[in-house]
């Protein structure tokens, strides 16, 4: 912060809530307050009063800077904008290409290479000069069609099943489940956010005590139904990865992860299976630079959940050990990594599980 696009005068209330003043804070100096109801609360309501005022001007300064409207306000209720409209900023542009299958990875409101690269990608696919920034003519084809934010809750069951994930290959394979082990995480991973970004939409949210009583605001990204791919092309240079129907038309497409290994596949693949919520089979010749690895020894099973090293989807390639997949860490999703095939967010993996079918081709490129 600040993120590009952001006004100057409202920056200071994002990155630092004690730059705020507050008209509730306590008068000092025998001054007589203007309201003297206010100034007959107790002396703890006055702390209480000002943090609650910071918190509700934080959250709707951060909204007014990556143009995005709080939902469950009273703007957000009758929404007080009319609909649809074009995205004011680069958070309801994510949220907007989003919608549309152009997926940018963890929705964060700023202008990054992942955001770039989608909005790119969606121009070429309108036939619009492809430059990478919201230009009117790009702000008017993504227009949105219902607010760019939601406020939803977490179930008892939800809630119940967080649990800490252990730092070893061995202690994860004896846990019942590599389920998610915060409620942030649980709720930026839902979200299709950033847990920056959910922590600043949301500065009153004790997430170490979540209820299902607590309301959390986030990114309204869902993205309608879809029709099945004809073929998928991976980009190992922009490490994208593009779903295209019959006619050549892009339907999706989504940031990926690729290893470093030399003998990366190029060329003609086909998917051979698709898995959900799969469980990985650790086998510690894989990872000979790991002395944990090496001390253990044998293959072990690690249960399912967002946590397994592939994450929620599994489709194998008829190459032997490659496959597209979910990961536990979508914040590094678009990096090089050392090991794994092609990784994208978990739930932009899900998204592809439904595209994709049994046989579908697959393009590699350079």
């Amino acid at each position: 912060m600040p993120q590009a696009g952001i006004m100057p005068f409202l920056a200071p209330l994002v990155t630092d809530p004690s730059a705020l003043t507050v008209s509730a804070e306590r008068p000092t100096g025998g001054r007589k307050p203007r309201d003297r109801g206010l100034a007959r609360l107790p002396q703890g309501a006055w702390s209480t009063l000002r943090r609650l005022a910071q918190s509700a001007v934080c959250a709707l300064a951060l909204c007014a800077c990556l143009g995005a409207t709080p939902a469950g306000s009273d703007t957000a209720a009758a929404d007080g904008r009319e609909y649809p409209r074009p995205p004011a900023g680069w958070l309801e542009a994510q949220i907007a290409l989003a919608r549309r299958g152009f997926s940018c990875g963890s929705i964060d409101g700023g202008r990054g290479p992942k955001s770039v690269a989608a909005l790119r990608a969606f121009q070429a696919s309108e036939h619009l000069p492809v430059t990478g920034e919201l230009d009117p003519a790009t702000r008017d084809r993504l227009e949105l069609v219902r607010p760019p934010l939601a406020s939803r809750s977490f179930s008892l069951k939800e809630l119940s099943q967080l649990q800490p994930l252990s730092p070893t290959w061995i202690g994860r394979s004896q846990q019942t489940a590599l389920g998610y082990a915060t409620a942030l995480e649980m709720a930026a991973e839902q979200m299709h956010a950033s847990p920056w970004l959910l922590q600043r939409l949301n500065p009153d949210v004790d997430w170490t005590g979540l209820t299902p009583a607590t309301a959390v605001v986030g990114p309204d990204a869902a993205a309608g139904s879809r029709p099945r791919a004809s073929r998928l092309v991976i980009s190992l240079g922009a490490r994208s990865l593009t779903a295209l129907d019959a006619r050549g038309r892009v339907i999706a497409f989504f940031p990926v992860s690729i290893g470093r290994r030399v003998d990366r596949p190029l060329g003609e693949m086909r998917v051979a299976v698709k898995v959900r919520n799969p469980a990985y089979t650790f086998d510690p010749t894989v990872f000979p630079e790991s002395a944990e690895a090496q001390a253990v020894g044998h293959r072990l099973t690690l249960p399912p959940g967002p946590n397994n090293p592939v994450g929620l989807v599994w489709i194998g390639l008829d190459r032997p050990r490659y496959g597209i997949h979910g990961t536990p860490d979508p914040e590094e999703v678009g990096r090089t990594e050392s090991h794994g095939c092609f990784r994208l967010t978990n739930w932009d993996a899900l998204t592809l599980l439904d595209l994709v079918s049994i046989g579908l081709p697959v393009r590699v490129e350079p």
